[in-house]
């Protein structure tokens, strides 16, 4: 146990330092640029998702990365643009995107790692999305361009720090890519990416409705514990520990983030307090997820406090919100074509959201 712990803090510091860096990168192209507050979520976001992603892939993943990853953070802006006009139309957008990220599987390895990067700045949006930004980045979000620059430094930074550390740290402490076990075609009518593509749809969809329905402007909580509940989905009982470890986990980050607000943390210290809780959580979660949900839900409550919001208050709905995704996801799967683990072969789908 003691060489995972200091194996996992060498990791988290890896993925940290990649962190810190694309945030003064996009905190310097904001001041110059004249860019939007959002600027800064999405580079922090696409940083820390990527960083597991990208740990032991080779040349031909960082270029298909360096292709996709901007293009689908440019797409994700209007997205988000959509949902914020145009609420049901955006939301079907969303539902599609995601489960197309799952129904590719079929097609092999290399579309699994596609799909993972079509995922990754779809999820972004769900972090901090438009009404829980300030006023000043209310006025209108980054436009494609600077998203995709965002994605191409995201990638950048990642390489570079993940390089050094590979070639300067010790040898043996890198992460070994998990051996791909042999594909034998699945009896299951539909495939198991087919039936895994249609309950991460039927639970987001339904998310966004209740979300929309019982939580206003906060239905991304609902709809973000769905996708993380369902996805790489190895069966019926997998979702439901992922949902019941995530609700466990906010439920602790709630009482942590009532605990600073008591202490009256705000402005820069907030913000240096949100980055040392990130990296403690990077550095437990292997153990168990409920430590990065802990961490998160803290995290986040930092940052709302930093734009200004009463985050204390919110934080008995934010509970809430999860609890309901945790539901519609553990019923898409436990209802809707399940899949039999003991004949699920496919790759898991990455699911290193910053609150995945």
């Amino acid at each position: 146990m003691t060489a995972k712990l200091i194996r996992n803090a060498y990791e988290a510091a890896l993925t940290m330092t990649a962190v810190l860096l694309s945030w003064g990168a996009a905190l310097w192209l904001e001041a110059t640029a004249g860019l939007h507050t959002d600027v800064l979520v999405l580079a922090v976001a696409l940083t820390l998702t990527l960083s597991s992603s990208q740990r032991t892939a080779d040349t031909r993943r960082r270029l298909t990365a360096l292709v996709l990853l901007p293009a689908t953070a440019g797409a994700s802006i209007f997205v988000g643009r959509l949902i914020g006009s145009h609420y049901a139309l955006g939301a079907t957008v969303y539902t599609a995107g995601m489960a197309l990220a799952i129904w590719i599987r079929r097609y092999g390895p290399a579309a699994t790692k596609a799909g993972t990067l079509i995922a990754l700045p779809l999820v972004t949006l769900l972090v901090v999305p438009g009404p829980a930004l300030p006023a000043k980045a209310q006025s209108g979000l980054v436009t494609w361009a600077w998203a995709a620059l965002i994605g191409a430094l995201a990638c950048a930074v990642v390489w570079l720090v993940q390089g050094l550390g590979d070639r300067f740290g010790p040898q043996d402490w890198r992460t070994q890519a998990a051996l791909e076990q042999p594909r034998r075609r699945s009896r299951l009518h539909p495939r198991p990416s087919t039936r895994m593509a249609l309950q991460m749809a039927a639970g987001i969809a339904a998310a966004f409705v209740l979300g929309n329905l019982l939580f206003d402007d906060h239905w991304p909580w609902v709809v973000l514990t769905a996708y993380v509940a369902a996805s790489g989905n190895r069966g019926r009982t997998d979702v439901l520990r992922k949902g019941l470890e995530r609700l466990a986990g906010a439920t602790v980050g709630t009482l942590l983030a009532a605990g600073v607000a008591a202490a009256g943390v705000t402005g820069h210290t907030a913000v240096a307090l949100m980055f040392a809780v990130l990296a403690v959580a990077l550095w437990l979660r292997p153990l168990n997820y409920a430590y990065w949900a802990a961490g998160m839900t803290c995290a986040l409550s930092l940052l709302l406090g930093y734009f200004g919001q009463d985050a204390l208050s919110l934080l008995p709905i934010r509970l809430e919100g999860i609890a309901v995704g945790a539901v519609l996801s553990v019923a898409s799967a436990w209802w809707l074509l399940p899949v039999p683990r003991a004949r699920r072969r496919q790759p898991v789908l990455g699911t290193t959201s910053p609150v995945s």
